[in-house]
Parts: structure tokens; sequence; C-alpha cells
């Protein structure tokens, strides 16, 4: 039999919720209940949508008030010193200094360094360690969350990030002390949650240790089965699933979560290739990670299926699942208004995967006699795809066709190129300019948004930004910047603004992804070959050129960061 589990679900909430309390609550219009009871209801609907599309371990702690590292220094008791932690249950108020920094009479200290997670979108709290670090268990948050869970009649399965990558993703203060000498003082900490866990009637509890699909060396490698070990003893009537995603295991690693106590291991399938040479052997329950949860396009669930059933054992107990958390992936394609139906057709959101995950289950578990038609119009999508007119675009296929290895070559050599340019531009040893964009002013979004909504003529919003623009020039012309930048007030954002001058671009409406705490990012959707009809900066920055004699720098976004952030 093939049980479907999360491995996480989005917590901004289908509409946003969350980012809209917490900054309300930062900003004091709201109190701490309300900002709770807002928090409340968005888990009761990801618990209740988790059901209703089949989901048998239904998963709990995935939501946070801003990030699931911050949460774990909190339950662990890593409070840096500075922020003046009583040493009681961490209060929210000392959660969001750590996230976001305090200036106040009480406490002024910047916020924990902020770094990206693996190589995705969202971003961490980097957790800081000291060589005389002490844990203790200082937050509830797991239990309580289990328990209110349970009290809706939902026997969920806890997630906690592990000890190996919480340890080996913080920093330490110390010169030459090594973060994972701090195993042996964490690990009790971590018994004593599971141990709690368990006790609470959890049935599953995941371990995340992502940090298992990284090089690890030989000192890291050699604890892995001992800390499996000495969770696993601590889990009492529980099963523990360690959960690794975004690459594939190494050959030394999988043996020895194989061979350690452990009851299932997590593997990515999308991004993990190699992970499908461990399916055959593996003694283990296993948990596939079979429908891409960074992607929010359709699965071929045919071939999914047809690869199950060639690749796992009959008799072996099975979990299906994302290949990672859906934190990554929007919430729910219902919601989407904006983008065109033939494309939204080939779409697939956080809810969406979950009924892609049931289908799979249903038919390995009963045939397809209930669902032969979903199956099918999954088949035609998936077809319709690969065939649209849409996508394939003759002219792009055929410039690509003339790239050869000349393109990589230049006339000339730096030296002679660099002494053109001297020549030209007259400019000082060591020129001065900026990164690029000024500040999004609150004048400047309500510009924008009244001209996306009629309330502004075009002539009017682009004579607003022409002001704009030739106060910054002046700003940067009066402390003698040498080479100047236009502010690019004409851009909504460093990647969609391109992506509405390209042709294979299309943007959503509900396509909101959390990038950290409470901001959130809508990416434009990739669908086919990109290519552009006319040019794209070019009038802005003649315009900003006209009004200077300084050389006024051009601005691009790069292909590889559009790609990354799409």
């Amino acid at each position: 039999m093939i049980k479907v589990a999360t491995t996480g679900y989005p917590r901004i909430g289908p509409k946003r919720e969350l980012k809209k309390a917490l900054e309300l609550f930062w900003k004091n219009k709201i109190s701490e209940s309300e900002l709770e009871k807002t928090a409340k209801e968005l888990r009761k609907q990801n618990w209740q949508i988790q059901k209703t599309n089949g989901v048998d371990l239904i998963s709990s702690n995935d939501f946070s008030f801003y990030d699931q590292v911050l949460d774990t220094i909190c339950l662990l008791g890593a409070i840096p010193k500075r922020y003046k932690w009583n040493e009681e249950k961490v209060s929210l108020k000392t959660y969001f200094a750590m996230a976001r920094g305090s200036q106040n009479k009480e406490l002024d200290v910047p916020a924990l360094e902020m770094t990206k997670w693996f190589d995705t979108n969202y971003h961490y709290l980097v957790p800081e360690f000291s060589a005389d670090q002490t844990f203790r268990l200082s937050s509830n948050k797991p239990f309580d969350e289990f328990n209110e869970a349970k009290s809706l009649g939902y026997i969920t399965k806890p997630i906690i990030l592990g000890p190996l990558t919480f340890l080996l993703l913080g920093k330490s203060d110390t010169q030459g002390f090594k973060t994972l000498n701090l195993l042996d003082k964490i690990l009790p900490i971590y018994k004593e949650v599971i141990g709690k866990l368990s006790d609470l009637g959890a049935e599953w509890i995941q371990i995340d240790e992502p940090i298992l699909v990284k090089d690890l060396d030989e000192e890291v490698i050699s604890r892995i089965k001992p800390t499996l070990n000495e969770l696993k003893k601590a889990s009492k009537n529980s099963k523990i699933l360690i959960t690794t995603y975004f690459e594939s295991l190494d050959k030394k690693i999988h043996e020895k979560l194989s061979t350690s106590d452990v009851d299932a291991i997590h593997l990515d399938l999308v991004r993990g290739a190699e992970n499908k040479n461990y399916i055959q052997n593996e003694n283990k329950i296993l948990s596939l990670g079979i429908i891409d949860g960074r992607n929010i396009w359709k699965s071929d669930l045919n071939s999914k299926i047809k690869f199950l059933q060639q690749s796992a054992k009959s008799e072996n107990e099975i979990i299906i699942s994302t290949s990672c958390s859906l934190l990554y992936c929007p919430y729910d394609l219902d919601l989407e208004k904006k983008v065109p139906e033939e494309i939204k057709r080939w779409l697939s959101f956080s809810k969406q995967k979950l009924n892609e995950l049931n289908l799979i289950k249903t038919f390995i578990n009963e045939g397809d006699k209930n669902i032969k038609k979903e199956l099918e119009q999954n088949k035609l999508d998936i077809l319709d795809r690969q065939n649209s007119k849409l996508i394939h675009d003759s002219s792009v296929k055929k410039r690509l066709k003339t790239i050869d290895s000349s393109i990589t070559k230049r006339k000339s050599s730096y030296s002679q190129r660099s002494k053109i340019q001297q020549d030209i531009f007259k400019l000082p040893k060591f020129p001065t300019t900026t990164i690029g964009s000024f500040p999004q002013t609150q004048d400047v979004r309500q510009a924008r948004a009244k001209f996306k909504r009629g309330e502004l003529d075009s002539e009017s919003y682009k004579n607003f930004l022409k002001d704009k623009t030739i106060d910054v020039i002046k700003k940067q012309e009066e402390i003698d910047i040498d080479v100047v930048v236009h502010g690019e007030f004409e851009r909504n954002d460093m990647v969609e603004y391109f992506g509405e001058h390209l042709k294979g671009f299309t943007f959503s409406s509900s396509g909101w992804v959390q990038s950290y705490g409470s901001r959130c990012v809508k990416p434009p959707i990739i669908y086919g070959d990109i290519s552009r009809s006319k040019a794209m900066t070019v009038y802005w920055s003649k315009f900003a050129q006209e009004q200077t004699k300084k050389i006024v720098k051009g601005m691009l976004t790069g292909p590889i960061t559009i790609l990354q952030w799409s």
C-alpha cells in the first residue's frame, strides 16, 4: 500500500493573510492575540486542505511566523546574548528582535544574518554559536501545534530541523571553533523534543537533514549514524523519517542512513536523479519525492505511475510525496485569474500537487477505475504543452542553430579595449558609481498603482517618472558621482520588468511565494522560447543621458538571475 505525505506546506496563506497580519502587528495595529488568531486559522486551513486532498501523513510545525531555522533557534534556546533573553520561553518580542532587529530604549540590536536556503530563493536566519554555547528546551511550538491539530481531529507528522543541518548551517563567533563540536550538547534537547512528541501521540516524526546531500568531510560523515541512532532511541512508539532534498545522496552517506536505526528515509527523485539507484535494495520504509516541490508545472502522472510500478517493491511500505517542502510553490491554482487559460491548464500549484499525489496513490492501490477521466485529462494537458505553438518559436530555434564557439571570442584584447574606453570616458583611477536602482519610495509605488488601476493616464505617469529621473541625476551630480544611474523608477521589479518586455513570459495574480518573513514575491512564469520585439531599456537610458554631461550607466538584470528568479 502506498501512502501520501507532505514534507511541508506553504504558510503565508492563500491571499497572503500572514504577511498582512505580521505587518499590522509590527505597526502595533493588531495585538499578539489577533496575530495568533490569524496563524491558527491558516494552520487549520492547511490541515483541512491536506486531508481533503488525500494526504495520509499531514504535516505540523511547518508553520512559522518568520523562518523555520529561527523557530529551531528558539526551540533549542540558542539565543545570542545580545538579545538579552531571560532564559524563559522565548517571547514574540525576542523572536522578532532576532528576525528584524530592535531599535528602542530597552534593546538596540541588529537582526541575525540572513542568507539563502541552499539553492532556493527562500532565505533563512543564520544561527550563531559560541564555544561555551548551552542549549535548553525554550519553546512549546511543536507540541502546541501538534495538540492544536489533534483537537481538530488530525494526528499530524511534526517536522523538526535536524541537529546536523542546524549546526552546520550556523556560524561560530569563536575563530577556529567547529559548530559540529556542539553536537553532544544539542542531542539531549532533540531527544527531549522527540520524546515529548511521542508522548503526545505522534505516530511519525520528520527530521529534516538537507545538509546530508552536500559534500561533507569524514568527521561529519562519521557522526551521521550515531546521531540518527540517538534520535531513534528517544522516539518510543513513534517512527522517525529522515528527510533529505535538493540533490542526490552520496553513496557513503546513504549507507549511513540505510544502516541506522531510523524507520524511513525521504529521497528527492526530481533534483536527486541518482537517488533512484537506492530504491530497489532499500529495506527501510521509503518516502519518494516524485512530484516537483519547486516548480509550477503539472507532472506527467502516467510516467510517474510507470516509474513506481517498475522501481518500488510491491511488498514494501512506500510513502510518496513532493520532492521537498511546498514552501517554494504558490498556494492554489484555483485562485489564479491572470494567467491565460491555455497556459493555466499546464500548471499545478501546491494544492494541485497534493491532488496529483492522491491520483497516483489511488491508481497504485486501487487501479484506475474511478480516476480514468483525471488521468486522461492529465495526459492531454501534458501533450498540449509539449506541442503548443506558444512554446515553440521557429525564429528563436533558427537563431539558436547559428550559435557556435565564435561568439565567445572577442576581436580585441582587454588591454586594447580598456585603453580605448579610457580615452573616451576619461574616468579617474577610482571612479565612483552606485549598484543601480534608487529606493522605490511611497510616491513611486502610489503612482504606479494609480497607473495600473487606470487612475493616472500614460502621459502623466511618464512625466512623473521623468521628474523622478531628473531629480536623482541631479542628486548624483551634486555629490560628484562619476558614473551616474537613472534610478530605474520605471521598473516594478528587476526581473518582472524585463519579463513584461519579452515574449515567452507570463505573469500570475496569485503565484505568491515566501522569500523571508513577510516578504513575498510573485515570480514571472517562463512558458516558452524567449525573444524580444523591441528595445527594453533604450528609451530611459537615452532620456537620462540627455539630462547630464556625466556618463550614465545602462542597467540590465542578467540572464542567470532572470532564470533563477522565474
